[in-house]
């Protein structure tokens, strides 16, 4: 990697920590609202940075970002309208713009998280199918870690208790989605993904433990 792409690589894993570190101690400190309004604006940065770093520069990866983004948003549309696949559950008001009560970043974020935990898996396990019962098993891991803060983050809520049915459902469609990723042979930073990933953990794993 040129001394360029490394520094461009600093910045970025810099900035996700520095943004979601900030948000754990300014939650604490009592600020919970107003970090946590923030949240379209985290991921929008998440977001460009992976698409700078990872990077997004060939079509195919486009094409394949497009095609989890809009089976990502068919499916919630489908949850959130008509309690299938996932169970009966509402979004919230702090994950940013919706399209018929999905947030946008709710589809930009199965794409995301695919090609992030792909590249994880890829690193360090071979054939299509044991990276895809993996990868998929990550973005299961970040969901349940998700689940414990969403209704108080004003996410998203089920009600009374998530179902088990949303994580079988979460599991099934990360898999057939990281068999697509593994199927067409895309690669990308895995320094970066793993970093994304981690921060994400840490923060959702914080307030699971430490709920406020």
């Amino acid at each position: 990697m040129s001394l360029k792409n490394q520094k461009r690589l600093n910045l970025a894993i810099f900035l996700i920590w520095l943004f979601h570190l900030s948000g754990i101690v300014g939650v604490v400190l009592g600020h919970k609202e107003w970090f946590i309004e923030k949240t379209p604006l985290n991921f929008l940065v998440c977001t460009v940075l992976f698409i700078w770093i990872y990077p997004m520069h060939t079509s195919r990866k486009w094409m394949v970002f497009g095609l989890f983004f809009i089976t990502g948003m068919l499916a919630e549309w489908l949850g959130a309208n008509y309690s299938l696949l996932f169970g009966s559950y509402d979004y919230g008001d702090n994950l940013g713009p919706k399209f018929d009560g999905v947030p946008f970043f709710i589809g930009i974020n199965w794409a995301l998280l695919t090609f992030i935990t792909a590249e994880i898996v890829s690193k360090f396990l071979r054939g299509i199918w044991l990276r895809a019962l993996s990868g998929a098993g990550l973005m299961v891991f970040l969901d349940f870690l998700m689940e414990q803060s969403a209704p108080d983050f004003d996410f998203w809520s089920f009600g009374e208790e998530v179902p088990l049915g949303n994580y079988i459902t979460w599991y099934l469609l990360a898999f057939l989605f990281h068999l697509v990723f593994q199927k067409v042979k895309i690669s990308g930073n895995y320094t970066f993904s793993l970093h994304l990933f981690l921060v994400q953990v840490l923060f959702f794993g914080y307030f699971m433990l430490f709920p406020v």
